[in-house]
């Protein structure tokens, strides 16, 4: 039986701590066996929630968070913003994160949520995004998105561990 579609709204501050769940409960799902383990373990869900808290308070700028809720429940955050290429923002857009609470994928939230955001980007702007080399099952989505990996790889550091990232791409609409 399919779900509702789920309802897309920007993140409020009294969502930080459902949000941190979520993206701790993603990264520990998403990642294992991609970085390192006690690097997992020890992602503190409140800790998470306390820096969220401090950014929301002290404004994203030009970052927009979107949650994805079905029946009152927050099951997914998103954020996107202008692209940044080293420490400048071009007039591209970048989806800088992309998470669903792991009890529910594969239930059509995370291409609400991918949808809304790309809506949030200036006309004519590209979409990009960086994920894990070895992260196939969001690889496959993005792909099934119409993103493609356009060959730029960067390294992200873990506890010391180079764990490959690659750039994936989506042309603007239209």
């Amino acid at each position: 039986m399919d779900e509702p579609y789920p309802h897309i709204r920007p993140m409020a501050l009294a969502d930080c701590d459902r949000v941190s769940e979520i993206r701790v409960r993603g990264w520990r799902h998403a990642y294992r066996g991609l970085v390192p383990q006690p690097y997992l373990d020890r992602l503190d869900v409140a800790a998470d929630a306390e820096r969220r808290r401090e950014r929301f308070a002290r404004g994203d700028g030009p970052v927009v968070n979107l949650v994805a809720e079905r029946d009152g429940r927050v099951l997914g955050w998103a954020a996107v913003g202008p692209y940044r290429d080293g420490g400048t923002h071009t007039a591209d857009a970048e989806l800088y994160a992309l998470y669903v609470d792991p009890a529910h994928l594969g239930r059509g939230t995370g291409r609400a949520l991918l949808a809304a955001a790309a809506g949030r980007c200036p006309a004519g702007a590209r979409l990009l995004l960086w994920v894990l080399e070895g992260n196939a099952p969001a690889r496959r989505f993005y792909e099934r998105a119409g993103f493609r990996a356009d060959g730029a790889e960067e390294p992200f550091e873990v506890d010391g561990v180079s764990v490959p990232e690659v750039r994936y791409v989506r042309a603007p609409a239209g």
